[in-house]
């Protein structure tokens, strides 16, 4: 299983209207792909490109302490409303439910998906993979 598998998982189990997982993993692909597709480095680019208080939010997640919190406000800055609405309707919600599971969903899974400030270094091969999921799914 895939960071992305393990990402359209988190948000089926998160959000109520995720029940199809097509439709699922279309929505991240929008939101969080990069240009070579699904890119949580291009998403966290994104918080931490304009420095202050999103940055470190941002950077709370990649280290291995607590998590700052995000509004959904925040999130919709960071992200752009046009992304969060085009995710919401891949998902037949609505942009403010959407902003809402958002920003519980995204710091939790860069933290899962990070070890010592650094983007998937927790990763590594099959064993890796398996170590992440239980991470998610406990």
């Amino acid at each position: 299983m895939d960071i992305k598998s393990l990402a359209t998982e988190l948000l089926m189990s998160k959000m109520g209207g995720a029940n199809d997982s097509g439709a699922a993993a279309s929505a991240l692909d929008d939101l969080v792909g990069g240009s070579g597709g699904f890119d949580l480095g291009d998403i966290v680019g994104q918080f931490t490109g304009g420095g202050g208080d999103l940055a470190s939010k941002a950077k709370s997640w990649l280290g291995d302490g607590a998590n700052d919190s995000i509004s959904p406000a925040q999130l919709q800055d960071a992200i752009g409303g046009d992304k969060i609405e085009a995710f919401a309707s891949k998902l037949g919600i609505g942009t403010e439910e959407a902003s809402s599971s958002l920003s519980q969903i995204l710091p939790e899974l860069i933290d899962k998906s990070s070890q010592g400030g650094n983007l998937l270094d927790s990763v590594g091969g099959a064993k890796g993979l398996a170590g992440l999921a239980s991470k998610f799914f406990k």
